[in-house]
């Protein structure tokens, strides 16, 4: 099979690069690889409604948290979030993180396009605005944990 290079969607910091597109292509999942950068902003937590997702590390160490459970994975691990639970990832370390990501369904590049529009205006992001884009594709911002909560 013949290697076709994907263009990169830069998010802030963050780049996605679709290898699958399982919207365009018609199969059940999706994979891109996610390169998250020391200290990046990250997206908020979330959950997705429909759909449940793989995260493979590649290179560096990510944290991740699912159902407040929080891990690092070093290159070679990976971790499963079921639809509906809460995660998160960051990159509090010294060095970028590549990982590889299978959604099963996938939501597609075009969701990463749009919150690229979104995040990219100039004096950042509206709240209320990306909370309508990753509504419309089945992700669901988790509430704020209140100070000082467990978990």
């Amino acid at each position: 099979m013949q290697r076709v290079e994907q263009s990169v969607i830069t998010i802030g910091q963050l780049k996605v690069r679709y290898l699958m597109d399982g919207t365009v292509n018609g199969a059940a999942s999706g994979m891109f690889e996610l390169t998250v950068p020391p200290g990046a902003r990250v997206p908020p937590a979330h959950s997705h409604s429909d759909n449940e997702e793989i995260l493979y590390c590649l290179e560096g160490t990510l944290r991740t948290s699912v159902a407040d459970e929080v891990r690092d994975l070093e290159v070679g691990e990976w971790r499963y979030t079921p639809r509906g639970a809460v995660h998160s990832f960051s990159n509090p370390h010294d060095r970028a993180v590549r990982a590889l990501i299978i959604l099963t369904p996938d939501i597609g590049a075009q969701y990463f396009r749009e919150v690229a529009e979104v995040v990219g205006v100039p004096g950042g992001p509206n709240p209320a605005r990306l909370a309508e884009v990753m509504n419309r594709y089945g992700l669901v911002l988790s509430p704020p944990k209140a100070a000082g909560a467990a978990g």
